[in-house]
C-alpha cells in the first residue's frame, strides 16, 4: 500500500488549465455581449444611421480599442473551444498537433487582419 495512488497524496499529471479556460471563455463572452450591446444601441438610437455615421463611430478611438479587444476575445474564445474540439476527437497525435498549429496560424492571421482594418479607418 505504500505505493497507493489513491488519495490525497495522489500524482495528479496532465493540463491543469481547465478553470482557466473555462473562466477565459466566460470573460470573452461577456466582453462580446457588452460589444453586441454597444453595437445594437448605436445603431438602433441613430437618427440617420447610413456609411458616414457607422465610419465615425469607428473613427473614435475608445470604439477602435473596444473592438480590438473585443475581437482578441473572441480570437482566443475560438482557440480554447477549438483546442478542446481538436484534443477530445482527434486522437493521432500528428494530426491534432497539426491541426492545432493550423488553427493557432489562421486565429493569429485573422488577429492582424482586424488590427489592419480598423487602424485603416
Amino acid at each position: 500500500m505504500a505505493n497507493n495512488k489513491i488519495g490525497p497524496k495522489r500524482l495528479v499529471v496532465g493540463a491543469h488549465y481547465g478553470f482557466r479556460d473555462w473562466l477565459a471563455q466566460r470573460v470573452t463572452a461577456i466582453v462580446m455581449v457588452l460589444y453586441t450591446v454597444t453595437l445594437l444601441v448605436s445603431f438602433l438610437t441613430g437618427n440617420n444611421f447610413n456609411y458616414e455615421a457607422w465610419a465615425g463611430l469607428f473613427a473614435q478611438q475608445w470604439f477602435k480599442l473596444f473592438s480590438l479587444v473585443t475581437f482578441l476575445g473572441l480570437f482566443y474564445h475560438a482557440w480554447v473551444g477549438m483546442r478542446d474540439i481538436w484534443m477530445d476527437y482527434v486522437k493521432p497525435v500528428g494530426v491534432r498537433l497539426t491541426l492545432q498549429i493550423a488553427t493557432l496560424l489562421w486565429l493569429i492571421a485573422c488577429a492582424a487582419w482586424t488590427v489592419q482594418i480598423l487602424w485603416s479607418v
